[in-house]
């Protein structure tokens, strides 16, 4: 049974998405360097401590869906049927994640993103925590049976495919290929008898 989040979580979530949406408005609207967090807290109404209770830091507003991005990416691994292959669980999240990321309306954002140093280096540190996440709930499922070095290794291979695919001409395609890769690899480090499977790619 799914329990409905009450009102207090519901205001909050509400006046972090303000928070959000303000914060993208003006970065687009005037460039990202010349927008202060005075500004995006003053243009969405809230207090400064407000916008710090809900965001950590100026690029944490524009990585405002990092927190569910990298909650999908895990319950790919956690929540996939019994039995159910890794590798195309993974492929699939990741071919939803890129497909977002693709449209239309996130190419000004991109674009935004590739010209701040600032930007670049915390997506950057983003993707190496998602992949920590990720090799952590690869190593903790006793039915992988995979050591710790070898779910990072894995992970880091799924983050990259994401970024690669993102910017690639023909995403589908780029992830087809990166995906052949990343199951000869899984099947290399599979225990015998642990076949890792290839439904869906």
């Amino acid at each position: 049974m799914t329990v409905l989040p009450g009102r207090r979580e519901r205001k909050k979530a509400a006046t972090r998405q303000k928070i959000a949406d303000t914060a993208l408005r003006l970065f687009l609207e005037r460039g990202y360097e010349a927008v202060g967090i005075r500004d995006v807290a003053a243009e969405a109404d809230v207090a400064v401590t407000t916008l710090f209770s809900h965001f950590a830091s100026k690029e944490a507003l524009v990585f405002e869906q990092d927190n569910d991005f990298e909650q999908r990416l895990t319950q790919a691994v956690t929540g996939r049927a019994p039995h159910e292959p890794l590798i195309p669980a993974l492929r699939r999240e990741i071919q939803s994640l890129v497909r977002h990321c693709t449209a239309d309306s996130a190419t000004p954002i991109w674009r935004m993103i590739d010209e701040s140093p600032a930007l670049r280096a915390y997506e950057e540190s983003m993707r190496l925590r998602h992949a920590e996440s990720l090799a952590t709930a690869i190593a903790a499922d006793p039915d992988l049976s995979q050591t710790t070095l070898a779910s990072r290794t894995i992970a880091r291979f799924v983050i990259d495919a994401y970024s690669l695919a993102r910017e690639a001409p023909s995403p589908d395609a780029a992830l087809d290929e990166i995906f052949r890769m990343i199951e000869a690899a899984w099947a290399v480090t599979c225990p015998s008898g642990n076949s890792p499977g290839t439904a869906g790619l």
